[in-house]
């Protein structure tokens, strides 16, 4: 009784699995731009090569090379640039170990050593939990952090 209920168990699971696998793919296929145009240029340029006469072989390649778009070969790659931190709105750079963060609005995403800076700083008068937050915490700390973007020491 058990093997028979396992097995239909399995038969049902795999039928699930095939199902929604192949939702997976009809909504991957209908999400896909269509690209008619360049099928009917092909078309077009394909019905221009079989009515044009033997004797214009190199007009025909013309046509072909026409239609078709020229990509770039592997050579044309360009070399990734070595990055460049580059200070920008809302980033802080820890002082002792260069380390740049983004200032986050919500406090509970904020890193630990932004947290230590503000009550280091004296911005904050303790580092608040995440059961502590209220609307007034928020607004001190919120303004406490703009205050901390503004120091020279933490400016990334």
């Amino acid at each position: 009784m058990t093997e028979g209920l396992f097995i239909l168990t399995t038969i049902f699971v795999a039928y699930v699995v095939y199902v929604v696998v192949n939702d997976q793919r009809a909504t991957a296929k209908t999400a896909m731009p269509q690209v008619k145009p360049e099928k009917q240029e092909a078309a077009a340029a394909q019905t221009l090569t079989e009515a044009a006469p033997k004797k214009e072989a190199p007009a025909t390649t013309a046509r072909r090379t026409a239609a078709k778009p020229t990509t770039p070969r592997k050579a044309a790659t360009p070399t990734p640039e070595p990055k460049v931190e580059e200070a920008s709105k809302g980033e802080l750079r820890n002082p002792a170990t260069g380390e740049v963060t983004s200032a986050h609005s919500n406090y509970r995403f904020t890193k630990r050593w932004v947290k230590e800076a503000l009550v280091a700083e004296g911005l904050l008068e303790k580092i608040y939990k995440n059961n502590e937050l209220d609307a007034a915490a928020e607004a001190k700390i919120k303004e406490a952090v703009t205050k901390l973007l503004a120091m020279d020491k933490y400016r990334a």
